[in-house]
């Protein structure tokens, strides 16, 4: 670890190379696995911090691009930092508008330089390299930034697109360290990339872990290639990098693909789709999914799920949770998006516990078995 790095990790447990430990920010501890609700804009929807708690999140992620559309990263810097801001007293994540160069590839130029965007707001120029990125999170204030990356997609690819986005992303990282303003109180990431190619993906974990940096992160994955080819790159990836240092797995995911990482060593995870599906009907169960705009839930009087001790689930009933959505209720978006970001607390709480215990892929694969997922690729 840089001797002056914030942000510190220690191992507490090991099964195989699956792990516990807890990574020191400078605004506390959080366990890992650990897995991380997105606030992409400064809020994780329909939750107050408070309730974010409330699910035992304990670090939470917000994203470079979004923020500096708006609402500005000198209105967040002034009014706090990011911490201040959304009054988020625990660690955060932000991501450094990399995944950008991906989702926005229909609205933007990318060069050696950086990527120009047009704004999704009013069609502007925005333009993000390196330097500007970490200007950006300089400003927000997370205790965790993410290097700035170009993420290519993983299917109807060359190989030489992810050779010269990975070479690309190795150049960036080392304009980023030198960019970076705020070692003494920001952890800088590395992103490793290379699509699902192992050739690739060595090359660019030796390159980028030469920056010996605080933590590294697995970015390019869960866009279309599926979950055997994703856990296979994981699992051919995490072990090259330093066991000493924090692993994150940006942007998954379903649990079966959550549970498949880390079984391989990976200790950080973060998605959408807890808090998305939950505005779209969509609530998690230990038993599989809950479509809770059925007419089968009109009389129910169980909650979501019967072995979640959510508020939620503590609560309210299926039959009652229908009836807000039917209506378009803004409480129901509140309480599918607890029950849901419980739910995938749950699965890494539970995830550590079995670690400890020395069981964990008898308990991952009977918790993937037991939701009715197929195809799990823990080895």
């Amino acid at each position: 670890m840089p001797p002056t790095a914030p942000i510190s990790f220690r191992i507490t447990a090991q099964d195989g190379p699956a792990r516990t430990g807890i990574v020191t920010t400078p605004h506390g501890e959080f366990e890992t696995p650990a897995f991380m609700p997105v606030g992409t804009k400064a809020s994780v929807k329909a939750l107050t911090p408070r309730q974010i708690g409330e699910t035992r999140s304990q670090i939470i992620l917000g994203n470079t691009y979004h923020l500096h559309i708006r609402p500005g990263e000198e209105v967040v810097a002034a009014l706090g930092g990011l911490h201040g801001f959304m009054a988020w007293p625990g660690p955060i994540l932000t991501d450094s508008g990399g995944y950008q160069v991906f989702s926005l590839s229909h609205r933007r130029r990318l060069t050696e330089e950086g990527v120009e965007f047009r704004s999704h707001i009013d069609g502007k120029k925005v333009f993000i390299g390196p330097e500007e990125s970490m200007a950006i999170q300089n400003a927000l204030g997370a205790d965790i930034i993410m290097a700035f990356d170009e993420c290519p997609p993983t299917v109807d690819v060359t190989r030489e697109m992810l050779r010269d986005a990975a070479d690309r992303t190795t150049r960036w990282a080392r304009r980023c360290v030198d960019g970076h303003r705020r070692p003494e109180d920001q952890g800088l990431f590395g992103i490793v990339q290379g699509g699902t190619d192992p050739e690739l993906r060595a090359r660019s974990v030796a390159e980028i872990t030469e920056l010996d940096l605080p933590g590294y992160a697995i970015g390019g994955l869960a866009l279309g290639e599926g979950h055997d080819s994703l856990v296979g790159t994981v699992a051919e990836t995490a072990p090259l990098l330093p066991e000493d240092r924090p692993r994150y797995l940006m942007g998954v995911g379903p649990p079966k693909d959550v549970l498949g990482a880390i079984g391989h060593g990976v200790d950080m995870f973060d998605c959408v789709m807890p808090t998305r599906n939950a505005r779209n009907y969509f609530l998690f169960t230990r038993v599989g999914p809950v479509r809770i705009r059925n007419s089968c839930h009109r009389q129910d009087p169980a909650p979501v799920d019967p072995e979640c001790r959510c508020y939620t689930c503590r609560t309210f009933s299926r039959g009652y949770l229908r009836h807000l959505y039917l209506l378009g209720e803004p409480l129901a978006s509140t309480a599918g998006t607890i029950h849901n970001v419980a739910f995938y607390q749950d699965v890494v709480i539970e995830a550590r516990e079995a670690i400890k215990a020395g069981r964990y892929k008898d308990f991952a694969r009977n918790f993937v078995e037991r939701s009715g997922e197929a195809g799990f690729a823990l080895r």
